[in-house]
């Protein structure tokens, strides 16, 4: 996957790495131009926002409608196991300290997993599981998740291994949900939602 690739690049620069991979390491503080915080924050908000409008807007009563639901699944699955595992592991993050090695450190510690670099992972998965043999072009939605990556490396809100983790979760959780013979969030809703706003008022 591309976040893979991109990470594995930014760990090149590294003399010696750590971390429980052995890669991690801080790199120069950058803030500006596309790797500014308020762009990442931007694109987190809007692929939920993205995902979770779309999904109500077209209901389950089609191909589209279906894997946005998905995409739902996915990114709430994602989201309440980051942020368990933020709580188990309570890793500092590169702006906390430069040793990547600082696990259980208090719950404000809170580096390992990304949580962003996940929920945008398992916002686009089930996209890419479904239309990606018929349309190669949406494989270019990796892009955003690593685009991620490399932006919260670069503002020191995470650990290189930080965002292949999460990465990992979120696409996990996106193949599960694409997996599934139905989104399980819509069964659990009435069945208006199921139709969509858009088909319902047709």
């Amino acid at each position: 996957m591309a976040v893979c690739s991109v990470a594995c690049l930014m760990s090149g620069h590294a003399l010696a790495g750590g971390g429980f991979l052995g890669i991690d390491h801080r790199v120069a503080y950058d803030n500006s131009g596309i790797w500014n915080r308020n762009i990442q924050s931007g694109l987190l908000y809007s692929s939920v926002a993205g995902v979770a409008l779309g999904a109500l807007a077209f209901g389950d009563q089609d191909k589209f409608g279906d894997t946005l639901w998905r995409s739902v699944d996915a990114m709430a699955f994602t989201g309440l196991s980051t942020q368990a595992m933020k709580y188990a592991f309570q890793r500092e993050r590169p702006s906390q300290t430069s040793n990547p090695n600082l696990f259980f450190r208090g719950t404000s510690a809170q580096s390992f997993p990304s949580g962003e670099v996940a929920a945008i992972s398992a916002a686009v998965t089930p996209f890419m599981a479904r239309y990606g043999d018929d349309h190669p072009a949406v494989y270019a939605l990796a892009l955003l998740p690593a685009y991620d990556a490399v932006a919260r490396v670069k503002t020191r809100g995470h650990w290189q291994s930080d965002v292949l983790v999460g990465a990992a979760v979120g696409v996990g959780f996106g193949i599960y949900a694409s997996r599934r013979d139905s989104p399980l969030i819509i069964s659990w809703l009435p069945g208006g939602f199921k139709v969509g706003f858009v088909h319902y008022f047709k």
